[in-house]
């Protein structure tokens, strides 16, 4: 078998005296293109990030290919989009790309950064804007841009499809489309249960700090004997 992508064993969390993710037990495979969704307040954020190491854990571990993650080398192969994504706003689009790949010893190519504008649909001028006039959706579409450009082989995205209008985030599904192709292996959250179904080999309802049910969106519906998966969600965390 080979090794996780991403493992979860006995994940535990507090705030103070609330424990805000109880005993998270999950894999993921990798190339697995896996949904996590959840109310507000469920925990998902927090779980991200836990993962990446941005806060501590209450107990239980975390491995990243194998790799506990905790270890700055578990994190090489990720690449990372937060849900409130705030680039430097001094910085314009071309000078916050170059710096993101700089911080991974990737050399800025102008053609490249160019064609992943154009199939996110971010116009070749926000290059030379600085990013405190971008909209939200522009904001969006130069992080998700990043994420891209850097060729990672997982992508850890927090509410990706946030701020983008329905061309954006058709052209956005069409990329994590092609990213499927090569093997690479997606880690979201989101509110939008119809992108879960539509992408996701399996998915996670997180509910309360708890995994309710994980598995494929079919076996969702399933399982709660729904003809949707909205109305399965709704089963679960009932």
């Amino acid at each position: 078998m080979p090794t996780p992508a991403f493992r979860f064993s006995q994940l535990r969390k507090k705030y103070g005296a609330r424990e805000v993710l109880h005993g998270i037990d999950l894999e993921i495979a990798p190339g697995e293109f896996f949904g996590l969704v959840g109310m507000n307040g469920a925990g998902k954020t927090t779980l991200l990030k836990c993962l990446l190491d941005f806060c501590g854990t209450d107990g239980g571990s975390i491995a990243i290919g194998g790799v506990a993650h905790t270890e700055t080398e578990s994190r090489r192969p990720l690449a990372f989009l937060p849900e409130r994504f705030m680039p430097p706003y001094y910085l314009n689009g071309r000078d916050f790309l170059k710096y993101m790949l700089q911080l991974q010893s990737l050399p800025y190519h102008e053609p490249s950064a160019l064609e992943m504008l154009t199939a996110l649909d971010l116009d070749a001028a926000a290059l030379d804007r600085p990013v405190r006039a971008y909209s939200k959706g522009m904001t969006q579409k130069l992080g998700l841009a990043a994420c891209f450009l850097a060729r990672k082989d997982i992508y850890v995205l927090d509410e990706p499809m946030s701020g983008l209008d329905p061309k954006a985030r058709a052209l956005l599904k069409a990329q994590l489309s092609s990213l499927r192709q090569t093997g690479r292996t997606l880690f979201f959250s989101s509110h939008a249960l119809a992108d879960v179904e539509e992408i996701c080999d399996r998915m996670a309802i997180l509910h309360q700090g708890e995994l309710r049910f994980v598995g494929s969106p079919a076996e969702c519906r399933a399982h709660y004997g729904t003809q949707t998966l909205e109305q399965a969600y709704l089963a679960c965390i009932a």
